[in-house]
């Protein structure tokens, strides 16, 4: 005859149980990787005298760029620490040489001060454009927001790959040109 387990230990093996399903159903969520499928097309590093800012890698489902086709993300790795504010300064005016108005970038640049935190060095931020491109934004694998607006991701991302970037040499290396 089997012994019967006590109620206290049906009841603590029920509780663990869930508390393991449930801490694994978290752990996917935050780990998962949401370009996981897709190929780098390029790789850069941003340096600006005798700086390392950050490096930067474009990625695809095949590994080729196309500039109006998505999705396409961008992974920005950090390598100093700087202040949401600044990054939001620095792409407004990104923006402004790429001649996008600013009546077109200010609901985006209100966004983006909501979604940024402060930027610590070792720290990435990935900019995921999908195929009807809507952008959602992940901090260290976490998401932090979205942009809905369908022109965002394509405009946010030619800071980078836009021929007139102000910084070609990264550009170049990005859309996979220099490999």
């Amino acid at each position: 005859m089997k012994p019967i387990m006590p109620r206290t230990n049906i009841a603590r093996s029920t509780l663990t149980s869930v508390f393991i399903a449930v801490f694994l159903l978290c752990s996917s969520i935050s780990f998962a990787n949401p370009i996981a499928d897709f190929k780098m097309v390029g790789k850069a590093k941003l340096e600006v005298l005798f700086w390392d800012v950050y490096r930067s890698e474009l990625y695809t489902p095949s590994g080729t760029f196309e500039a109006k086709i998505f999705p396409q993300a961008l992974k920005i790795h950090y390598l100093r620490n700087i202040k949401s504010k600044d990054l939001i300064e620095r792409t407004d005016e990104e923006w402004q040489k790429l001649g996008i108005s600013a009546t077109q970038t200010a609901p985006w640049l209100e966004q983006l001060t909501a979604i940024w935190p402060d930027i610590k060095k070792g720290d990435e931020l990935l900019l995921l454009v999908d195929q009807q491109h809507r952008s959602r934004f992940y901090f260290n694998n976490d998401i932090i927001g979205d942009i809905e607006d369908t022109d965002f991701g394509f405009n946010f991302l030619r800071i980078w790959l836009d021929e007139k970037s102000s910084y070609p040499d990264l550009q170049r290396q990005l859309i996979g040109e220099n490999k």
